[in-house]
């Protein structure tokens, strides 16, 4: 039979080395005492005492084994150590200490199991998760990635109170350290992600990189404009329209929504006025007679000199501005158009004469979107303008926090007001994909730029999803948090979209998880293993003619079936800071995380 020990059996060489080194001592005591030749009881001792020296490495190999599963206290590392330990590896990624898991590790859980954890490690309740598991590692080592394999982007999975923020902490941190820009999505607005964000910014000896955006404290919050970087109209547009709550993505209410909201903004750049929130909703909602008229205005004294007098016979009973660009209109089409046309004004002179009730009903879904996005207080943080000489807030948006090298929080309070809070997000995703696309396009030597986004399906819409598909060309590295899976598909109202946001994935870090199916999803991914088990039987067997003459039989026999390399159950008893990853490359981390703190020196452990 091919050898097998239970790891997990009673220490038998700790009681022979209990047993010879009494023995020992006995001897050696008697050989100072015995009146005659103390020789034998010396020679005892000596062979006592070799004993024990054989069996001392096997019976401390499996104490310090069973030691092993009482788990590690929780570690706080200093801010300015993290920055020592990142700057010695500035091509790779630090993530805490941990081990590589392997089949080993493996059947150690099954004799665990099989055994019970509660003969091996006493259950102490004040402890939350079985530490026991990572205790499973015979030696921790400090766990490094590569930087190259982040591109592939990063998916964090945790239930609340499982260390995500923490993670951000050391991820954002060491980011900043590189010099990169960084831009971190936080629906709830997290204080403790944000000071993060501060003091890694300081600790980078540049704390003015720090842009900090939230719409709760908009007295202390940037302006961000997120219709700013665009190459096409329609670009800015399909923006807008993203956000338009849709089953299909191709419906015509949507459709309808996109081509009335790029002929404003092809209207508005004709004017020479930059396209904004605030002003797509003027104009789609109050009516769009006034930028007609200036459209047509600036076009006609561009392409038809003298055309007012041309134009008087037309404007003569005008008395307001709709009159006004009913007559520009019909002066264009009659006397204008065969020679010079313009797909703008055509555009706007369609939207404008279309029947007022039908055109509401068809962008009903839009104009929720826009009101959100330009209520209160969000007009001037989401629609700034620059030449208010009352606002002294800073302006910047999306192409120039990246360009600059800075580093965003962006808080989008959606804890008090979750619809407004998605729609935030998603548009600044959206203007975020946008510049990802201008740097793929037409970007040389691009600057790495590191994107968090905590509690994702928040925030998950279309250009989301492309980001994440295209944004490896651009540069861009995304790190996703979110607590299960099934929110991505009730978030995108399809479960083939959200498996193509998880393909989009490359590496998959999980902390403590509690739901059965992302438990599921998680070790299913992983490669199997054999699993081995030793099974004893016995017997006693009577003659049926003689009853005195029986037999007995015992054996042994060992059993390898296939198993999980990690049991889905377990990733809901990880500790806090505990976690399970798959990374580029087909290696599976068992580690853990500290806690980051601004202290100038020291490792304070906690209590247990």
């Amino acid at each position: 039979m091919e050898h097998y020990e239970q790891p997990w059996r009673p220490n038998f060489e700790g009681w022979a080395v209990a047993a010879w080194t009494a023995v020992a001592a006995l001897a050696s005591w008697a050989a100072t005492r015995w009146a005659y030749d103390p020789r034998p009881f010396a020679a005892l001792a000596v062979v006592a005492g070799a004993l024990v020296l054989r069996w001392t490495p096997p019976a401390l190999r499996l104490a310090w084994r069973r030691h092993r599963l009482t788990g590690h206290g929780l570690i706080r590392l200093p801010a300015r150590r993290l920055a020592r330990l990142a700057g010695r590896h500035p091509d790779r990624l630090w993530l805490g200490w941990g081990f590589e898991w392997e089949g080993q590790h493996a059947q150690l859980v099954h004799d665990v199991l099989r055994r019970g954890v509660g003969e091996l490690v006493p259950v102490d309740p004040r402890r939350l998760g079985a530490a026991w598991i990572h205790g499973l590692g015979s030696r921790e080592r400090v766990v490094w990635q590569p930087l190259a394999h982040t591109e592939g982007h990063l998916l964090v999975v945790g239930t609340t109170g499982s260390g995500k923020t923490r993670l951000f902490d050391l991820l954002v941190t060491q980011a900043v350290l590189r010099a990169e820009a960084v831009v971190i999505i936080d629906p709830k607005g997290d204080p403790d992600l944000r000071r993060a964000a501060e003091r890694a910014c300081a600790l980078a000896g540049a704390p003015e990189r720090f842009v900090y955006f939230h719409p709760a404290f908009p007295e202390t919050s940037a302006r961000i404009d997120p219709l700013h970087s665009f190459n096409r109209a329609t670009e800015a547009a399909s923006r807008v329209a993203a956000l338009i709550p849709s089953e299909t993505g191709a419906d015509p209410f949507k459709a309808f929504g996109q081509m009335a909201l790029a002929n404003v903004v092809q209207g508005l750049l004709a004017t020479g006025e930059r396209p904004s929130l605030l002003a797509l909703r003027r104009y789609l909602e109050g009516g769009a007679e006034a930028l007609v008229v200036r459209v047509l205005t600036g076009y006609l004294e561009s392409r038809v000199p003298g055309w007012e007098a041309r134009a008087r016979p037309y404007l003569r009973n005008v008395r307001d501005s709709v009159g006004r660009a009913t007559a520009l209109i019909r002066f264009y089409r009659e006397e204008i158009r065969e020679r010079a046309p313009s797909t703008v004004v055509d555009g706007l002179a369609s939207m404008f004469e279309h029947e007022r009730v039908h055109f509401s009903k068809m962008i009903a879904s839009l104009m929720p979107v826009l009101a959100m996005l330009t209520a209160g207080e969000l007009g001037p943080l989401l629609s700034p303008d620059a030449g208010d000489p009352d606002d002294r807030r800073r302006i910047t948006h999306m192409g120039e926090l990246i360009e600059r090298g800075q580093v965003a929080y962006l808080g989008l309070d959606s804890l008090a007001d979750g619809m407004v809070g998605s729609a935030i997000g998603s548009i600044l995703l959206a203007d975020l994909t946008a510049v990802a696309g201008d740097r793929y396009n037409y970007g040389v030597g691009l600057r790495p730029v590191n994107v968090f986004i905590d509690e994702a399906a928040e925030v998950i819409n279309d250009p989301f999803i492309q980001l994440l598909n295209k944004g490896r060309g651009a540069g861009v590295r995304v790190v996703v948090a979110t607590q299960t899976f099934a929110d991505f598909a009730a978030r995108t109202g399809s479960t083939a979209k959200a498996r193509q946001v998880l393909g989009n994935l490359n590496n998959l870090l999980a902390l403590r998880v509690l739901d059965a199916e992302t438990q599921s999803y998680i070790t299913d991914s992983l490669p199997k293993t054999r699993l081995r088990s030793l099974v004893r039987t016995q017997g006693v067997s009577t003659h049926a003619a003689n009853p005195i003459v029986f037999t007995g039989t015992h054996g042994e026999r060992l059993l390898e079936e296939e198993g999980e390399l990690f049991p889905p159950a377990l990733l809901g008893q990880l500790p806090n800071l505990h976690y399970l990853a798959t990374l580029s490359g087909g290696r599976v981390v068992k580690g853990r995380l500290p806690i980051l703190t601004g202290e100038a020196r020291g490792r304070a452990r906690a209590a247990r």
